[in-house]
């Protein structure tokens, strides 16, 4: 990934340097299980430990010879540790190392991202509380529907993110994995006890089973957690574009002093981090695809996974990493303007309250139909003439045969659409671990 979309923490563990650390801590964990199954010499043994290292740029250049990224490594090893190397790799093959390390990889970036969704989750709580009883319009197929406030749409949001905190616990589960089993999986060259002592030392568990690689359904799941948050990072995204719209100008995104919206027209405030949120968050997604697809390997293993993996998992941990650093900065910033939400309310001249005064009619006795028939029919003439709602339903005479002016007064309450919220936000907070 560039450097562009890159935050430190989250682009050093995808880094070299931190990927052969792994590695090298295996094959240092499986030294110390062979020891003390008594495989190892004891003076062996600390030399191994006290030695072990490897040189990055070594590694790069034995492998344009050997075309073997783990023999290049060895070889490394084996020049700071001298004679000693030949009890490193004892009875392994190379995706013993290599997806042992990864799952120790995905770990710790699966950590990351935990700890920056919870963050968001935070920031999302205390936004929806802060604008709890702020009213607006809500909006189906892009059309004004009924009152809402603005609290409920982003304690939607809240909900979601509660959700992704459990879909990447249960991916850290999935992925706390590792195999220490042989060639082909059958513990051939193993002592089994190496295994349970080695991923023990590590943190993981033994695969119940496996062939050359632990089976890809769990990295696929791994990948399908951040997917989503990138798809609600995305859906939060749009929803902010949509409101920064001249039209509507409900809530913009951050627009610091210095910035300049347009090459071309000094009055422009575009939502260019959101767009670049909704653009970016489509890797992600896209390398899923890819994930599934590693799923099907040929008999006991291929390495058509592996070229993808290299690009799959570093990009689509520092993407997701970026975007929640990206729309938790924007959500706690935003700039948000009721004044307007009123306004836009307002600008229907009352139609948004129809189903109330439908309602209304029905409890009077009219059937369902015939008081949606009247409703509409003065919709539609506020619609078409530009004329305030309330006062067509007063010059109805079968309107106003049914309901007095009070009734009809009352169904334009915009009191009467928040007497629910409380009710909202208490069944989602108290339930929210």
């Amino acid at each position: 990934m560039i450097k562009r979309y890159t935050r430190p923490e989250m682009g050093a563990i995808w880094e070299d340097q931190n990927r052969f650390q792994k590695w090298l801590d295996v094959e240092l964990a499986v030294c110390e299980a062979w020891h003390e199954l008594g495989e190892i010499p004891a003076d062996a043994l600390e030399r191994i430990m006290d030695k072990a290292s490897f040189d990055v740029a070594r590694i790069d250049e034995i492998e344009k010879t050997v075309k073997h990224d783990v023999i290049a490594f060895l070889t490394s090893i084996a020049d700071y540790v001298g004679e000693d190397s030949r009890f490193i790799h004892l009875g392994l093959t190379s995706y013993d190392v290599v997806d042992t390390a990864l799952s120790l990889l995905i770990r710790q970036a699966l950590e990351k991202v935990r700890k920056d969704l919870n963050t968001f989750r935070d920031v999302l709580k205390e936004q929806a509380l802060k604008h709890k009883m702020t009213p607006m319009v809500g909006r189906t197929h892009g059309v004004h529907a009924e009152p809402i406030t603005f609290g409920v749409k982003i304690l939607v949001w809240y909900d979601e993110v509660c959700r992704h905190l459990r879909r990447v616990d249960q991916a850290l589960k999935t992925m706390s994995y590792g195999r220490i089993q042989g060639a082909v999986g059958t513990y051939i060259h193993l002592d089994p006890q190496v295994e349970v002592r080695t991923l023990a030392k590590l943190g993981l568990t033994p695969a119940r089973v496996s062939t050359q690689v632990l089976q890809r359904d769990r990295h696929a799941e791994a990948l399908s957690a951040l997917a989503l948050i990138c798809a609600t990072l995305d859906k939060i995204a749009q929803e902010i574009r949509h409101l920064q719209k001249t039209e509507i100008r409900e809530v913009e995104e951050p627009f610091t002093k210095g910035q300049k919206g347009s090459s071309a027209m000094p009055h422009k405030k575009n939502p260019v981090r959101t767009e670049r949120i909704s653009g970016l968050s489509r890797i992600p997604r896209a390398n899923l695809q890819v994930a599934l697809e590693n799923i099907p390997l040929w008999h006991e293993r291929d390495i058509s996974h592996s070229s993808a993996e290299r690009v799959i998992f570093p990009d689509s941990f520092i993407i997701t990493d970026f975007l929640l650093a990206e729309t938790t900065s924007i959500v706690s910033n935003w700039q948000v303007h009721p004044e307007r939400m009123q306004e836009n309310i307002d600008l229907t001249r009352g139609l948004v309250f129809s189903q109330r005064v439908l309602l209304a009619l029905t409890r009077k006795g009219l059937s369902r139909d015939d008081a949606y028939h009247l409703v509409q029919r003065n919709s539609l003439k506020s619609w078409d003439e530009g004329r305030d709602f309330q006062e067509l339903l007063l010059a109805d005479q079968e309107i106003t045969d049914q309901l007095t002016a009070r009734e009809v007064e009352d169904c334009f309450s915009l009191d009467l659409y928040l007497d629910k919220i409380d009710y909202i936000f208490n069944k989602v907070l108290t339930d929210e671990d």
